[in-house]
């Protein structure tokens, strides 16, 4: 079973693979793959949107002969990466309590 996604756990993805070291589009789509299946052609407007949000910024490097495009975080995008972590973490907390619920002991309670 795969779970949606939605834009800004995209944008999270995106901003924490980043935040990890510059990289290129390719990479960054490998990298998101191992935990959500996701497409380069997914995820390409996603890279183009934060970067006209200032959230990233691009520069190009020489790679077999060829330019490749590489993502940076900015200080804005870190600020926003942050944010979006402190919301995952509220997020995951009431997710996990409604389906993982324990009683006060700490024991899972018996399905009725």
């Amino acid at each position: 079973m795969t779970f949606p996604i939605s834009a800004a756990l995209l944008d999270m993805l995106v901003l924490a693979v980043v935040a990890r070291e510059d990289t290129y589009g390719y990479r960054i789509t490998q990298d998101i793959r191992s935990a959500v299946d996701v497409s380069e052609s997914t995820l390409y407007p996603v890279l183009r949107r934060l970067q006209k949000e200032d959230n990233l910024e691009t520069y190009d490097r020489e790679f077999q002969g060829r330019n490749r495009r590489y993502y940076r975080v900015t200080p804005k995008g870190r600020a926003a990466l942050e944010l979006y972590r402190e919301e995952w973490k509220l997020h995951k907390k009431k997710i996990e309590d409604i389906i993982f619920p324990q009683t006060v002991n700490g024991s899972l309670p018996q399905d009725q």
